[in-house]
């Protein structure tokens, strides 16, 4: 068991470092290029608006195992098994609280851009568009609008600063966003047209979205009924015969059967879960 608590903490930091390999590529990726004539421009430390959190699965699991260990007086078969548990279950609601974030951003996003359609097609500019679609957004997205109008009033590189937007938030959607606003900027032209196909876009990936997770909700439960089937059972054995269930899970042989179990079950869980996982 102490083999599988290293690798899952091994396994852990990987993504973090998968994680931050890919900030920096991305951050790479979005630099200028070299030019002895240009004026070097400077580039903010750009704070994500969606934050990851993933040393909090590791430290959950760590102290999942200590207190059983320490306080309850569990064996370290069993506390290393329900930290493990622990951590996994606690990276799987990690990541759902951040996909939660996402889809409200992307939702927000998508209202934000009818906003400026409207703006745009009455004959604003572009920052006064933006400067509409800001009066009516909530947090987190407001925030995000309300860097981006001010970096442009106070004189930096439009180019950049919707550069910026797109790493702060990787995803498709506001690449797309970004890159819509970075073009018109340079070229011209009229943009509402473009604004709306990029509207029509991004609530077309949201409907899929729902019905993916609508599809998919059905074998969740199912899963879950499964899990607490085997549970139950455990419970109405200990209920008839609590003496023999003792004796069994306290022995070598019970204590290692009913450890992996469970370890088993909540890496099911957690396999299923990233399996379902929308990517598009």
């Amino acid at each position: 068991m102490l083999v599988l608590m290293v690798g899952a903490i091994g396994g852990l930091a990987w993504r973090f470092r998968f994680a931050r390999a890919q900030s920096i590529a991305r951050d790479r990726f979005a630099a200028p290029p070299d030019d002895a004539d240009a004026a070097p421009i400077r580039r903010r430390n750009l704070r994500p608006v969606i934050g990851r959190f993933y040393w909090i699965s590791l430290v959950a699991g760590i102290l999942a195992a200590l207190v059983l260990y320490v306080l309850v007086g569990a064996s370290l078969v069993i506390s290393t098994t329900i930290g493990i548990i622990a951590a996994l279950l606690t990276f799987m609601l990690e990541i759902q609280i951040a996909e939660f974030r996402r889809a409200k951003l992307e939702t927000q996003l998508a209202e934000a851009i009818d906003l400026m359609v409207g703006a745009l097609g009455a004959g604003a500019g572009v920052n006064t568009a933006m400067g509409v679609a800001l009066e009516e957004t909530r947090d987190p997205l407001r925030t995000l609008l309300r860097d981006v109008i001010e970096r442009i009033r106070y004189g930096d590189d439009p180019e950049v600063v919707f550069q910026d937007v797109s790493s702060r938030v990787p995803m498709e959607t506001f690449l797309l966003f970004s890159s819509a606003l970075a073009v018109h900027w340079d070229v011209g032209g009229s943009l509402a047209p473009t604004m709306a196909s990029v509207g029509r876009t991004i609530r077309d990936r949201i409907e899929i979205a729902r019905q993916i997770r609508s599809n998919i909700a059905q074998s969740n439960i199912s899963t879950v009924a499964i899990i607490g089937l085997t549970y139950f059972i455990a419970a109405v054995m200990w209920r008839n015969s609590p003496e023999q269930t003792f004796e069994f899970v306290a022995s070598p042989t019970g204590e290692f059967f009913v450890a992996g179990s469970m370890l088993l079950q909540a890496v099911g869980i957690v396999w299923m879960y990233l399996m379902s996982r929308a990517k598009f």
